[in-house]
């Protein structure tokens, strides 16, 4: 009977994990934000994230500790925004659009990661894109330069 009843706990066990979350299933792709607490932008560019299949998470840090934080993870000074997310050994600072994540992700270039540097209006979290600003993103090389990875014009 003990092997019966162990058989019964492993399959259950099994259901338990197979009813789990899985990241990066059913297109969801966990990514970590650091952010200062209270900061409403920062939230809606993690609500335009999670409309478009991430699955954000933020950490509320005191203003210094992020701007550490940002030049630890190599984010040169001239592209730093108000928050820093991580999202599979890239870091994406700023506004970035998901669609730029996503083809960051599909090409795994051999960088930092993203930037959409200071606030842009327009950009996802800072207003509406029908109205925005152009801007662009730039991809941060590991050496710290930069180059242009996508350019939004004016709308």
């Amino acid at each position: 009977m003990p092997h019966r009843h162990i058989h019964r706990s492993t399959a259950l066990f099994a259901l338990m994990l197979a009813a789990l979350p899985i990241p990066g299933a059913a297109g969801e792709t966990p990514i970590q934000v650091m952010k200062t607490s209270g900061c409403g932008c920062c939230v809606a560019w993690m609500d335009h994230l999670a409309a478009h299949g991430f699955r954000p998470v933020g950490q509320d840090l005191p203003g210094g500790l992020l701007v550490r934080e940002k030049a630890a993870r190599g984010v040169p000074s001239a592209m730093t925004s108000c928050h820093t997310a991580t999202v599979e050994g890239y870091v994406i600072e700023g506004h970035v659009p998901a669609a730029d994540i996503r083809r960051l992700l599909a090409e795994r270039p051999d960088a930092v990661g993203l930037a959409v540097p200071d606030m842009p209006f327009g950009s996802p979290g800072m207003g509406p894109e029908s109205r925005r600003e152009a801007y662009e993103v730039h991809l941060i090389r590991g050496d710290g330069t930069t180059e242009l990875f996508t350019s939004y014009p004016p709308d």
